[in-house]
C-alpha cells in the first residue's frame, strides 16, 4: 500500500526568469504538515495539482486514509528525512535544470516546462526516477539518495542500481526524459536494435547539448571505469554487432542485454552496460554534424538507417 500511495504524491513548481527552477517540494508539504491538518491543506492547494500527472483525491475518504498511512509509516518518514538531509534545498539542481530548460527551449521552442513536481515515492524503482509529458515533469527524489541508505540495506536494490542513483545524475535524467517525450518512434514495423540505439542516442545527444561540460559518465550513467572501458572498446562492440548481424534484429530477447541496465553486457567481459546506447549516441553526434538538422528534425526522423548512413559513423 505504501508503494502504491507513493505514485500519488507529487508537487508543482514554476520556472523563474533567473534561469532556475523553483521546486515546490510536495515531499516537504506532505511530511511537514501535521497529519490532522493534511486533508485541509490538500483541499486548499488543490488548484496547484490540477494536472494529468497527479492523482490526488483529498475528497475521497479511502484515499485520505491511505495517504495518512503513508505519511505515518516510520520508514517513509525516515526516507523523507534522508532525502532532506542529502538534497537540502536543491539549489544546485534548481539552477542547473533551469539553465538546461532554457537552452532546450532555444533548440526547440515547444519545450517549456511550467511545472516540475518532486515527491518521495517509496517505490525504489530505477525506471521511475523521472517522468514527464509535454510541459510538466515528475522527479522521484528518493531514487537519488540510495547510496546513502546503507542502514536500510539499500532497500534491496542491486549495487549497480544503487551506484546509478546519486544526486549528480538527476538533471541529466530530467533532460533525457524531456527528449524521450519528443522522440518519434517507428510505428509501422517492429523496432530493430538499430532503432533502439538511435533513439537512445538522440536522448543522450540532446542532454549533451543542453548540459554543456557535463562528463560523459553522467550523460551515460556510467562509472569512470565503465566510461574508460567503452572508450577503449567502441570498435570491438561495433564489430561484434556487425559480425553477429544484430543491427537489424527485431527479437528483443536476442539483444535486450545490450540495451538494459544490467551491470554489464554479457557478450563482453567486464564491460560497461548499455554499450549500444553509447554507439547510438556517437552515431547521432556524427549525423548532426554532417546533416545540419535541427533538434526538432532529429526528434521527428524515424528512419534510423538514414541516420546511420548520413552519419558515416566509424568507431574510434
Amino acid at each position: 500500500m505504501v508503494a502504491a500511495v507513493g505514485l500519488l504524491l507529487l508537487a508543482g513548481c514554476r520556472q523563474t526568469p533567473a534561469e532556475q527552477v523553483s521546486f515546490r517540494r510536495f515531499d516537504k508539504l506532505l511530511f511537514e504538515t501535521p497529519v490532522d491538518q493534511l486533508h485541509q491543506r490538500l483541499l486548499q492547494e488543490r488548484g496547484m495539482y490540477d494536472t494529468e500527472l497527479l492523482n490526488l483525491h483529498p475528497e475521497d475518504a479511502d484515499f485520505m486514509q491511505m495517504l495518512e498511512g503513508f505519511v505515518n509509516d516510520p520508514t517513509m518518514r525516515d526516507v523523507y528525512h534522508l532525502v532532506d538531509s542529502v538534497l537540502g534545498d536543491m539549489q544546485p539542481q534548481a539552477e542547473q535544470l533551469g539553465a538546461a530548460l532554457q537552452r532546450a527551449s532555444r533548440l526547440d521552442a515547444s519545450i517549456r516546462y511550467d511545472r516540475v513536481y518532486t515527491f518521495v515515492s517509496g517505490m525504489f524503482d530505477y525506471n521511475m526516477r523521472v517522468g514527464c509529458n509535454s510541459h510538466e515533469m515528475i522527479i522521484s527524489l528518493d531514487q537519488y539518495v540510495l547510496p546513502f541508505a546503507a542502514r536500510y540495506g539499500y532497500f534491496g536494490c542491486p549495487q549497480f542500481i544503487v551506484m546509478q542513483s546519486r544526486p549528480e545524475y538527476m538533471v541529466a535524467d530530467c533532460m533525457t526524459a524531456v527528449a524521450r517525450e519528443r522522440i518519434a518512434i517507428p510505428q509501422e514495423k517492429d523496432m530493430t536494435l538499430l532503432d533502439y540505439m538511435v533513439s537512445e542516442g538522440k536522448a543522450i545527444y540532446f542532454a549533451q547539448q543542453v548540459l554543456p561540460g557535463t562528463p560523459d559518465s553522467i550523460l551515460m550513467r556510467y562509472t569512470a571505469s565503465q566510461t574508460e572501458w567503452m572508450e577503449r572498446n567502441e570498435e570491438h562492440v561495433w564489430s561484434y554487432l556487425l559480425q553477429n548481424k544484430l543491427l537489424y534484429e527485431t527479437d528483443y530477447i536476442r539483444f535486450h542485454n545490450l540495451i538494459d541496465d544490467a551491470p554489464k553486457t554479457n557478450a563482453f567481459r567486464d564491460s560497461a552496460p548499455r554499450t549500444t546506447d553509447y554507439i547510438g549516441w556517437h552515431i547521432v553526434m556524427q549525423y548532426m554534424k554532417n546533416s545540419g538538422s535541427t533538434m526538432q528534425e532529429l526528434f521527428s526522423e524515424t528512419d534510423a538507417q538514414k541516420i546511420l548512413n548520413q552519419s558515416n559513423y566509424r568507431p574510434k
